[in-house]
């Protein structure tokens, strides 16, 4: 094999890795990118649901209170689920891609039991009290989600009143809800979690769009960089070696002594055409001395 093909087969393999290295780099960079994208948002609604929920607990929860007969009960006006529900069912509508649900276990409104997935969530949640949040990648309906999860946990003792005893719960309550579920939680227990769910989909699509530009950006790149070093190369090194050969060939059989051979540089190809003049002269002395 030629220096040449040998020289094209090594910048063709130093190119493939180098493709594929900038593939890689490239897929990593844009997938973290969408992953960094979708907690931003999930970080910044829950922001607002646990804004909403504060504002109520510390304002409106008190006065509402005072203000109701000790066996009513409205769901839209005194339960925090319910009115966390309710704000994120109209947030739901602008924006149908995202999914929220206040995850429990033992749960008063059926829609909000815990499927085996979020039952891990608040599992964790139960086993490390330490653990303020939860995030990562889950599959739902054959769809792949981002999810940011915040434990549920009875802190206040206004969150008995409904959820402890069942039969001294508000009468309003047991007759909408029952008193099968729902109940007999106790003062720092965790009982759920609330967790955001946001679409991948197009996050990923974007990140392999982006990966896909920059591989291209990338790659095109590196060819010219290595078609730029292949053509300094042929130039400066291999078509003068490949002279060299010729005239040392010439040389051997005698041929072409008369031509002198001149070095134009001062590197390491300049020497060895010094080399081969050197054998050009000595030839030519030998012969003249054999006359």
């Amino acid at each position: 094999m030629g220096i040449r093909a040998r020289f094209v087969l090594v910048a063709g393999i130093l190119a493939a890795v180098a493709m594929l290295v900038v593939g890689i780099a490239s897929y990593r960079f844009s997938m973290g990118n969408a992953m960094a994208e979708a907690k931003e948002k999930g970080q910044i609604i829950f922001s607002y649901i646990t804004s909403s929920n504060n504002y109520f607990n510390e304002r409106q929860g008190p006065l509402i209170n005072k203000l109701v007969e000790g066996d009513r009960f409205y769901p839209e006006l005194m339960s925090t689920f319910a009115i966390t529900r309710g704000i994120y069912e109209r947030f739901a509508a602008k924006m149908p891609a995202f999914r929220f649900k206040q995850a429990t276990l033992n749960p008063l409104q059926p829609s909000n039991k815990a499927d085996d997935g979020e039952k891990q969530i608040i599992e964790k949640f139960q086993k490390d009290k330490g653990v303020a949040d939860q995030d990562g990648t889950i599959a739902k309906d054959g769809e792949e989600f981002y999810y940011i999860a915040k434990p549920v946990r009875v802190e206040d003792k206004a969150c008995l009143k409904c959820h402890g005893d069942p039969y001294k719960a508000p009468k309003d309550q047991t007759e909408i809800y029952g008193v099968d579920s729902g109940y007999k939680w106790e003062m720092g227990e965790t009982v759920g979690a609330m967790v955001i769910y946001i679409p991948l989909k197009p996050a990923l699509a974007a990140a392999r769009s982006s990966a896909a530009i920059l591989f291209l950006i990338g790659a095109g790149c590196m060819l010219v960089a290595l078609l730029g070093i292949w053509f300094f190369l042929d130039k400066a090194v291999v078509d003068p070696i490949v002279h060299l050969c010729d005239r040392a060939e010439e040389i051997s059989v005698g041929k072409n002594l008369d031509e002198a051979i001149k070095a134009t540089t001062e590197d390491e190809i300049g020497s060895l055409n010094k080399a081969v003049e050197r054998l050009r002269v000595s030839m030519v002395r030998m012969l003249k001395r054999q006359k």
